[in-house]
């Protein structure tokens, strides 16, 4: 397998015809929602697989048709043939796989959260300034067409001008939390907190796509379950651009019947209403009345972004999702968990 050629932008970008990715870590976020998808995008393929089980890699490759598996992150960064690496371990390793990525010369995209903090995002972001190599977060909810609605609806003032944005997020715990067995999840030197680090990142990685960078923040954080040392409720208020109010309220210690996953965009001539993680239909209520639409969930739900990442590398377009904008909802995240791990 050889690569089709490259191409020549500009004096400081290079970029190529056929993006043969290798993915470091090819652990479950890789079986379905993102893996497959890199050989059905156009101009794509993933060619290689790294994990360091090897047999685990294997069975990998095996399963999805990939021409070969390696059980060191080095092997695979340094195959000549990949052009662009996925690095989908746990964040604690983010850091260090993207920026050897990077000095190898291959563009990076990269699992949520972008790092385990803001400052090692930076870090990453320093890197690639510095060898003019792009890198990408998987914060695929930018990409996806009915996120992408909503966004389209905001922006055609649908609700007037927004005024608020609330997010609210409760969650029981898993089987194996409440037996004592809790995963590398809620271990914050791997995951950089607890669950609020997994799942409000996308949410509020999104409204950052939607409103803007968050400009200030306050929080109350704490642990209500005791089922794991990092935090299990966060109760948070933001200020976005153009004077909009948020907030949000994530609990992970909730009885089911409590489970919720809601966003609600308030404006002075309207409502939209809409779930990160269920894809409920999306409800609009205005002066027409009220509407509901389709919200599509894809096979691969990382397709439209990496779509997205694949053709801003052949020059044409640019990805919603960068390392740029990753790392702004790391800052927020860190903001607003910063006073309960100063108590640690």
């Amino acid at each position: 397998m050889e690569l089709t050629g490259k191409i020549e932008i500009n004096s400081e970008q290079t970029v190529f015809r056929m993006i043969n990715w290798g993915i470091i870590g090819c652990g479950n976020v890789t079986e379905v929602k993102s893996g497959p998808a890199f050989s059905k995008v156009k101009g794509s393929r993933l060619i290689a697989v790294m994990r360091r089980n090897p047999a685990l890699a294997e069975d990998y490759a095996r399963r999805h048709n990939v021409p070969r598996f390696y059980s060191d992150a080095k092997d695979l960064i340094n195959d000549p043939e990949i052009n662009a690496i996925y690095v989908a371990t746990p964040p604690g390793s983010h850091a260090e796989y993207a920026i050897k990525a990077i000095e190898a010369g291959k563009p990076v995209y990269v699992e949520k959260p972008m790092a385990i903090n803001y400052g090692e995002c930076k870090k990453i972001i320093k890197v690639s300034e510095k060898h003019k190599i792009p890198v990408f977060v998987a914060y695929y909810r930018r990409g996806l067409p009915g996120f992408r609605k909503v966004k389209e609806l905001v922006e055609n003032g649908a609700v007037g001008k927004v005024r608020y944005v609330m997010i609210q997020c409760f969650k029981s715990p898993s089987k194996d939390e409440l037996e004592g067995k809790p995963s590398w999840r809620v271990e914050p030197e791997i995951s950089g907190g607890g669950h609020f680090f997994d799942l409000a990142s996308h949410q509020l990685d999104y409204l950052d796509f939607l409103l803007g960078p968050v400009q200030k923040v306050k929080s109350v954080v704490l642990n209500q379950g005791g089922l794991y040392e990092a935090e299990d409720f966060v109760s948070a208020l933001f200020e976005f651009p153009d004077n909009i109010a948020g907030s949000g309220t994530w609990c992970f210690s909730a009885s089911p019947e409590n489970n919720s996953d809601i966003i609600e965009i308030k404006g002075d001539a309207g409502m939209l209403r809409f779930s990160a993680f269920s894809f409920e239909p999306i409800v609009l209520v205005n002066k027409e009345g009220r509407t509901e639409m389709i919200n599509e969930r894809p096979e691969h739900v990382q397709y439209y972004l990496i779509e997205q990442i694949v053709r801003e590398l052949n020059g044409d377009g640019k990805a919603a999702s960068t390392g740029i904008t990753a790392a702004r909802t790391s800052w927020v995240m860190d903001e607003v968990v910063k006073e309960y791990y100063k108590k640690k």
